[in-house]
């Protein structure tokens, strides 16, 4: 699927709106103070769970195209840093069980589903596990497992005791440019500008301590399990998720569908979001 990317004024108008409109709330899960947005009125309710250093509002142009048909809930994944969370004694399972927790503090019986990278391994489990909350989910960079390279996985052991966010780390800016370049070449500076502003305000911590996590994870078992139907977005060029990590849960999970863009790498939501948003309204109000 090929299209346009996002436009600086498209970006600009729908994080002004999500700061203006998008209303925070917070729920004791058992883990932490999770906080949340809440945007829009509509009868059905999409979560969106972000990835492993993105933040609610990386999702502000997804779910600004979605308004009209969901009211979005948009989940802060724990950090350790001000939120109350022991990210030390965090594992996999946690995540799927505040997620759950926050269902149950606004009195949500059934909900889709948006998990994008990490927040996609959240979603997957909390699919297996507790199919009768969930209608339809869509995971966006989606994977089953994911282990990391020797050097990823040197550097989340070193990141475990550094106290400083993501945005703090030398030459972190220039690194994701060099990387991240192929992904945004039709786009404006602004998006990209966008994806290192959200990312840079994960505590180095957090992000070590998720890395580590999927590093040891392996939720292909659980994937015959997954019922209710699953759309994947990827993109072309994404150097984050090999595209065989995807094709696992294409493999495993009974109902899946898959799109991809081009060209786009592992951020649609920064880079097509508008196409983000057109497959999904599609999938989920089948």
């Amino acid at each position: 699927m090929t299209s346009h990317t996002v436009t600086a004024a498209e970006l600009a108008a729908a994080t002004a709106r999500f700061d203006r409109e998008a209303v925070w709330g917070m729920c004791r899960t058992p883990g932490y103070s999770m906080r949340y947005a809440v945007w829009g009125d509509a009868p059905r309710t999409l979560v969106v769970v972000h990835g492993l250093c993105d933040l609610a509002r990386s999702f502000a142009m997804v779910m600004g195209n979605l308004l009209d048909d969901f009211r979005c809930v948009a989940v802060e994944l724990p950090n350790g840093k001000d939120d109350d969370a022991v990210l030390g004694i965090y594992r996999h399972e946690h995540y799927s069980r505040d997620l759950l927790a926050l269902l149950d503090h606004l009195n949500l019986d059934r909900v889709d589903l948006l998990g994008s990278s990490f927040g996609s391994t959240i979603s997957l489990r909390t699919a297996a596990l507790a199919p009768d909350r969930l209608n339809r989910i869509v995971l966006q960079g989606g994977f089953a497992r994911r282990p990391l390279i020797r050097i990823e996985r040197g550097l989340a052991r070193l990141g475990r005791y550094w106290p400083w966010r993501m945005g703090q780390l030398p030459i972190r800016e220039a690194v994701m440019r060099k990387l991240e370049s192929p992904a945004f070449v039709t786009a404006p500076r602004e998006p990209f500008d966008f994806l290192i502003e959200c990312s840079g305000q994960t505590p180095v911590r957090a992000a070590s301590r998720r890395a580590l996590i999927l590093d040891k994870l392996d939720l292909r078992p659980l994937l015959p399990k997954v019922r209710c139907p699953v759309l994947m977005i990827g993109g072309d060029r994404d150097t984050i998720v090999p595209r065989r990590y995807e094709a696992e849960v294409e493999a495993g999970v009974p109902d899946v569908r898959r799109v991809e863009f081009a060209p786009c790498g592992h951020y649609p939501q920064y880079t097509h979001p508008t196409m983000m948003a057109d497959a999904m309204r599609e999938w989920l109000l089948k």
